[in-house]
Parts: C-alpha cells; sequence; structure tokens
C-alpha cells in the first residue's frame, strides 16, 4: 500500500503549479471548484502552443485561483486576473498533433504574456463545449478525456524516484532538484524508486487509475523554476540509465501517464492510501 504525498495542479499549461492538500478528481484530471488542470494554454500568434521547451520563462509565472480569477504574476510585471467569468472567440489552436477549439481571454491578458515572452502571444481557455479524448491507442475502451496536457489527464511519479535521482546528481556534483521539474500530478510515497513503472493500476477510495504508459521526457526537466533558465544537467543524467522503448520509439522515461476509469467525482486528499495493482 502505497501513501498521495503531493497533489500537483497547474492551470496554465507550462507555468508555475499549485501544490494541494486535496482535489477533486473529475473524468479530465484534477479539478478546484470547476477548473481543470491545464485549464489554459498559451499559444503564439498561429495558434501553437508554447511551452517551457523554447520559452522557459513560463516557469516564472506564478498562477493563483481566487474564487472569482486567475491571478497571476511574474518577475517586473503587473499582477493579472482574469476573470473565469470571461466570455471570448472560439479559436482553433494545436497542441501537438491535437487541433483544439479554445476562448480568447481577452486583450490585456494577451498584451501581457506578449510583453513577458517577448513574442506574440495568447492566454487561451479550454472550450468547455469540446471533449479532447487520448489516444485509443493506450486508453482502450476507455474515452480517457483531458484538457491541454500534452496526451493525458494525469502524471504519477513517486517520492522514491525522485530521491534515487537526486542521490545521482549528487554523485555527479550537481544540487539536488525538486519534483517541481517533473511537473506530475500525484506524487506516491512508500513505494520503491521506479516502481510507478510496473503499475497497472491505482485505486484511491472510490477512484480507481489506469496507468497507460511511461511518460517520456523532454528538456523541460532542465528548466529551473527558480530562474527560468535551462541547463543540459538533469535531461542528459536521466538519459544515462533511464531510455527505453514505448510503442516503437525510444525515450528517457520519468513517472507514468494514467486516465481516471472509475470515481470521477471523488476526493483526493494528501496521506490517502493508495492501492497499487503490478501489470503481468
Amino acid at each position: 500500500m502505497a501513501t498521495l504525498s503531493q497533489i500537483l495542479f497547474y492551470p496554465v499549461k507550462g507555468c508555475r503549479g499549485l501544490s494541494l492538500s486535496r482535489a477533486t478528481l473529475a473524468a479530465t484530471g484534477l479539478e478546484i471548484d470547476g477548473i481543470g488542470d491545464r485549464e489554459w494554454v498559451v499559444v503564439d500568434a498561429d495558434g501553437e502552443f508554447l511551452s517551457q521547451r523554447e520559452y522557459p520563462r513560463l516557469a516564472l509565472v506564478d498562477t493563483r485561483m481566487t474564487g472569482s480569477a486567475l491571478r497571476l504574476k511574474a518577475p517586473g510585471m503587473l499582477q493579472l486576473e482574469v476573470p473565469f467569468a470571461s466570455e471570448g472567440d472560439v479559436l482553433k489552436v494545436r497542441v501537438w498533433d491535437d487541433v483544439v477549439p479554445a476562448v480568447t481571454q481577452g486583450e490585456i491578458a494577451d498584451a501581457w504574456f506578449s510583453s513577458f515572452l517577448g513574442t506574440p502571444a495568447r492566454l487561451m481557455r479550454f472550450d468547455p463545449e469540446h471533449v479532447r479524448h487520448a489516444s485509443a491507442r493506450y486508453a482502450g475502451k476507455h474515452e480517457a478525456p483531458f484538457k491541454f496536457a500534452d496526451a493525458f489527464a494525469l502524471l504519477v511519479t513517486s517520492t522514491a524516484s525522485l530521491a534515487d535521482f537526486n542521490a545521482r546528481l549528487a554523485k555527479a556534483g550537481h544540487a539536488a532538484v525538486g519534483m517541481e521539474r517533473f511537473r506530475p500530478n500525484l506524487v506516491l510515497s512508500d513505494v520503491e524508486p521506479y516502481e510507478e513503472d510496473f503499475l497497472k493500476s491505482m485505486r484511491m477510495g472510490e477512484a480507481t487509475l489506469k496507468v497507460v504508459k511511461p511518460c517520456a521526457r523532454c528538456t523541460v526537466p532542465g528548466v529551473d523554476p527558480a530562474t527560468g533558465e535551462a541547463t543540459s544537467t538533469v535531461p542528459d543524467l536521466l538519459a544515462t540509465y533511464r531510455r527505453r522503448e514505448q510503442g516503437g520509439k525510444t525515450g528517457v522515461m520519468f513517472g507514468v501517464n494514467a486516465i481516471v476509469t472509475a470515481g470521477a467525482g471523488a476526493v483526493l486528499r494528501v496521506g490517502d492510501a493508495v492501492a497499487l495493482e503490478l501489470a503481468l
């Protein structure tokens, strides 16, 4: 039996997340008062999503949610509040291979991100009339909806895996890094390093998650969330021992992707017991 030790929620894709003591588990992933994980995304003038891969400064954008608005802060910028009740035009944006309808959030929000990133940018919100489904190749018979995450509703890691990685960093003469580098939603404790690699499912009360695939990592874990600067130290070290083949492709894996298969609407709390089913 594992323990849920952290719940992490990201209102805006690519920006700083929130550490929560509890959250609702919706079919699309974590929710707070009806607002979903990766509810918003920043895109360029052509509607292509922006990430820390190309714009590591996104890591400096602090996100908070008031009772009625998304509150954004960043170095050198005035605080911005984007009302939840904002109504805008529905446009198409692209996240990887998916073209997704999204709602504009106003010229002030667009100008704020454009100024901070130094490039034309727009803040967009997931269209509530649209349903985006994960690949049936991995989700199987499950619909597996999600919002602006890369490919699945949830990312799961463990404290033991991070501790092992930090021990390797220390041996190489580098400082430890925090879990925020890997941007998970759920963090498990009381498991062995990389035990999540072998999970078939997870159960927390009435909620059941199906683990669908390992998560191939890009350069984002190389971004220091405190400075918004990217180096190759973390990705390079991961590549020395976490390179795996998945679906005919080779990637550097850390954490696993999961979908919600039962218990949507359940409340998850830090400290919850997590029953693990290992894949055969």
